[in-house]
């Protein structure tokens, strides 16, 4: 059988691969990420896709910084670290040399090569990564080096299959619920808390009167959220 040309493109790229921290609360988490780029010159900007079947997925939606570790061709027994156990059931930062960054992010002294982020923006549009963009606060690094890349990785088992994402899924990712029509793309949601237009009503102009019967009076029936 001829093998996708997709993944025939993908797989030739051989991308670097970097681990992600992250923090928020008393929680902390890490991650092996393939999928990652500078996504601006000027302003500076870098992006990183993270796993939704991850744990530092569930941490990073709520953080609001990120630390973008940059592995060198030694850095194998990190990569298979971070990359194949799992947040879920094991402390990955356990008898490692931390130091705090912001929000309480670690940051792993052993890797020279990084980077730390201000997330501004979160993008999930219903695949099984989603996009986080950040301001880079701070980079260091020690010199050049040989990145460490998917070839050399490869055999490794992740702590997660891709399709494990979990419950319940982004509004985006879930399948419409039977019967409903699809929402046209590019249709934001209601916000929460906002009650639909009353059937039938026009919107009201800067300075026109009300409706004919006046402003809805308090306590005349309840609201029902979309």
């Amino acid at each position: 059988m001829a093998r996708d040309p997709f993944i025939t493109l993908m797989s030739s790229l051989d991308n670097p691969l970097i681990v992600v921290t992250t923090a928020e609360g008393h929680e902390r988490a890490g991650c092996l990420v393939g999928f990652h780029t500078q996504s601006s010159i000027d302003p500076g900007r870098y992006t990183v896709w993270l796993s939704k079947a991850n744990y530092t997925y569930r941490v990073g939606l709520r953080a609001t910084h990120l630390a973008i570790h940059f592995l060198t061709s030694a850095d194998l027994p990190l990569a298979e670290r971070f990359g194949t156990l799992t947040g879920d059931e094991t402390d990955k930062f356990a008898g490692l040399r931390l130091s705090p960054g912001p929000s309480g992010v670690p940051v792993l002294e052993d890797c020279p090569h990084r980077l730390i982020l201000r997330r501004i923006v979160l993008l999930d549009e219903g695949g099984d990564h989603v996009c986080v963009t950040g301001q880079p606060l701070a980079a260091q690094s020690s010199g050049p080096f040989e990145p460490l890349r998917l070839s050399r990785a490869q055999h490794l088992e992740p702590g997660h299959g891709p399709r494990e994402r979990p419950d319940p899924p982004t509004e985006r990712a879930a399948p419409p619920a039977e019967g409903a029509a699809p929402r046209a793309e590019g249709v934001a949601p209601r916000a929460e808390g906002v009650a639909p237009r009353a059937e039938g009503a026009a919107p009201a102009a800067g300075g026109s009167r009300p409706p004919p019967g006046g402003p809805a009076k308090p306590g005349a029936g309840p609201v029902r959220r979309r």
